[in-house]
């Protein structure tokens, strides 16, 4: 019997855990990589629901557990730092969850795990995809000029997928949920605690601080608007200009950000999707269901997808079938994450004093003894009450 080979297009959480699924199972792997080199760094995330389950099935609660960034909790902070309101932690998907982790030293301990055979490819990527059918290889052309056949195409490449947006261009639904954000690692300073500590005022803006484990703080400024077309330096001066009266931490934030190499923006942005499959080819993580921050779940829902693919396509020797069944497990974990209520963004972003004064009142409301096990639900994402598909073929 030949042995399948499948190709995955990118690797941070979503490309890793479909590779390692898929080599698990018995199919040659291989994963290509835009950058030149695993790319660490990034802000927290977390595991959750259905995916605290898929992480011990790989082995890895304990590998990610040490890797802990050392966040005790949630808090809302006014000018001063004072706490506000504090959100509720108890259990494994509190707001700082029991999992607690950044995004590369995630990803970093899936690849650090994965079972041997899969073969890595940095600094390269997708230029021409010929799908062939239903009962023939893809065919796979890659920027260095590299040809590669596959019973199976696997696009993991986040939210600005280009393969994607080749592929299945006519079908993504961008949906702009008018919020931009940058991201980035600054120095820790001795007033910096265990806590997130979440700031927000008028003018529709937050500031975030969370510690990490590494010594450093990473640091976040969210504010309504468009970055539209801004390179990373117009958008930082943009960000200058929205947070330089906001109070509170935001110009040790600004500054912190000028002096650092870990510094993302972006414009949250959810992807979706009628379909993430079309013969040989399927969408995994937030090439297919973008769910922003707003929505939460993001990692989680990324670890799952890679695991579900590989088990619908165990059981099932037809490919079309194998990703229809993966797509209907999956659906209604991203359904229950997207289909957040429109007031949320008002309401987390107030514009004037009145509106400030509204959300506080509400934060210390949600977050009473009374109605606390209600807000915590909130959190409570990437989880279903049916059981995970099972895994039946292994190498």
């Amino acid at each position: 019997m030949t042995t399948r080979h499948a190709v995955v297009s990118g690797a941070s959480i979503a490309g890793l855990s479909a590779a390692f699924w898929l080599r698990r199972t018995g199919w040659e792997v291989t994963v290509l990589e835009r950058a030149e080199s695993f790319r660490d760094g990034g802000q927290n995330v977390d595991v959750r629901g259905t995916a605290r389950e898929v992480l011990a099935r790989m082995g890895l609660t304990e590998a990610v557990r040490a890797q802990n960034t050392t966040e005790t909790g949630t808090v809302f902070v006014d000018s001063a730092g004072r706490v506000l309101a504090e959100l509720p932690s108890d259990g494994p998907d509190g707001a700082t969850a029991e999992l607690e982790v950044l995004r590369g030293d995630f990803a970093r301990t899936i690849l650090d795990n994965l079972p041997g055979g899969v073969e890595m490819v940095y600094g390269d990527t997708i230029a021409e995809v010929d799908e062939g059918s239903e009962d023939t290889d893809v065919t796979i052309t890659t920027a260095s000029g590299r040809t590669l056949r596959a019973d199976l195409l696997v696009i993991a490449e986040g939210v600005r997928s280009s393969t994607r947006d080749l592929l299945f261009g006519g079908l993504v639904d961008r949906r702009d949920l008018g919020i931009a954000i940058v991201f980035g690692t600054i120095p820790r300073t001795a007033d910096d605690d265990r806590r997130w500590r979440w700031y927000t005022t008028t003018g529709g803006r937050q500031v975030h601080l969370r510690p990490d484990n590494h010594g450093t703080t990473r640091a976040m400024l969210a504010c309504t608007g468009d970055l539209g077309d801004l390179g990373r330096a117009e958008a930082l001066r943009h960000f200058r200009d929205r947070f330089t009266d906001a109070g509170w931490e935001s110009r040790r934030v600004l500054d912190g950000f000028d002096g650092s190499a870990d510094v993302y923006v972006d414009q949250l942005t959810q992807i979706r999707m009628p379909t993430w499959h079309r013969g040989r080819v399927c969408l995994v993580g937030d090439a297919a269901w973008c769910v922003t921050p707003l929505g939460g779940g993001g990692a989680s829902l990324a670890l799952v997808s890679g695991y579900v693919l590989a088990a619908q396509l165990s059981t099932s020797p037809e490919a079309e079938t194998a990703l229809a069944a993966y797509e209907e497990w999956l659906r209604p974990l991203v359904d229950d994450v997207q289909n957040f209520p429109g007031w949320m963004v008002p309401f987390a972003y107030p514009r004037t004093a009145l509106g400030l004064r509204l959300r506080r009142v509400a934060d210390k409301v949600m977050t009473s003894r009374l109605l606390a096990p209600l807000t915590a639900k909130i959190t409570q994402v990437a989880a279903s009450d049916r059981a995970l598909p099972p895994i039946t073929a292994r190498a």
